[in-house]
């Protein structure tokens, strides 16, 4: 395919040009040119934000298939939709579960009612971000992604993990350890975005694993593996955790308590991915290759300016392990 990428170069756009790379498409990322490119792609530059920051894309060239990784504010997928209507043969946005409606029964389907549109943050966002996407006028793929893991993840959730049980010595494991997840790898997430551009797939799928492809206690068993098997894991339970006012997800990345919020994030039907050709990976091989990338970095990973930070601080971390396992 002739592949537009809008983005290209974070987490979810950098697997999606490695991928498209790897099948021999000819690919274009279009981006601020704030971060390097992958090798084997044509760079166009521009922000989004700007007055005038689409105008690399005002040429006179067509692309099979676009896919838009904005998450921020819709105006910027509105006026890029319309500027490339008419000159793409299918475009994909690459949306969340978090545009369902908080409150409504799970697991929820792709049929689930959406948060208002006027509702301010992500969740209003994403449902707008999915409304200005319409404005492409052509074939339209809404990929409602789940939590997002894998190699290059600039949230930092997997990778505090990872640094933290690589730290070794006792750590605090967030319980229940059979607590399910659901995620999707981002390179997952790719591959199922680029087949469904080649086969002109329409409409919203929830882009994530089954409800249990893993649970809590094997994500930190396979991450205490293979960064060394330092970790001695101490299990808390949720009442006392909240006790001492630890936010979940936050504080304790990935992790959330069972109910309400857990379920929303956790227990989606997925039925419908998985039908149209979603196959999630092994979780060990995600957390295995994102310790791998951490790994080969001269650095710190790249963290998103627009995300504030994750993680449970060391002395707190300390105080509650002394308290609960004298």
């Amino acid at each position: 395919m002739k592949l537009l990428i809008l983005g290209g170069t974070g987490f979810v756009g950098r697997a999606l040009a490695g991928e498209a790379v790897a099948r021999g498409d000819d690919v274009t990322v279009f981006n601020r040119g704030l971060r390097g490119s992958p090798p084997g792609v044509r760079v166009l530059t521009g922000d989004r934000l700007a007055a005038d920051g689409l105008a690399a894309l005002q040429i006179d060239q067509t692309w099979d298939a676009v896919v838009d990784t904005w998450s921020a504010g819709a105006g910027a997928v509105g006026r890029t939709a319309r500027v490339l209507s008419g000159r793409a043969g299918h475009y994909t946005y690459v949306s969340s579960r978090s545009v369902y409606k908080w409150g409504t029964p799970v697991p929820l389907t792709e049929r689930a009612p959406l948060a208002d549109p006027r509702e301010p943050g992500y969740a209003g966002d994403k449902v707008r971000g999915e409304l200005a996407a319409a404005d492409f006028g052509g074939p339209l793929l809404l990929a409602r992604a789940g939590l997002i893991l894998g190699p290059h993840e600039d949230v930092g959730r997997l990778p505090w993990w990872l640094h933290r049980l690589a730290r070794g010595g006792p750590t605090l494991a967030p319980g229940p350890r059979i607590l399910p997840l659901q995620y999707i790898d981002a390179r997952d997430l790719a591959i199922f975005i680029l087949d469904a551009g080649a086969s002109r797939l329409t409409g919203a799928y929830n882009v994530v694993s089954e409800a249990g492809h893993t649970t809590m206690g094997e994500l930190l068993d396979i991450g205490n593996q293979v960064t060394g098997g330092r970790a001695q894991l101490r299990w808390v339970d949720p009442k006392i955790i909240d006790a001492y006012g630890i936010q979940a997800w936050t504080q304790l990345p990935i992790w959330l308590p069972p109910g309400p919020d857990h379920d929303f994030l956790h227990r989606g039907d997925v039925s419908k991915a998985l039908s149209a050709g979603l196959r999630p990976r092994p979780v060990y091989d995600t957390v295995a290759d994102t310790w791998q990338w951490l790994r080969s970095l001269a650095g710190d990973a790249p963290r998103r300016t627009d995300r504030g930070d994750v993680g449970l601080d060391a002395a707190l971390e300390a105080k509650i392990l002394g308290e609960q396992f004298r």
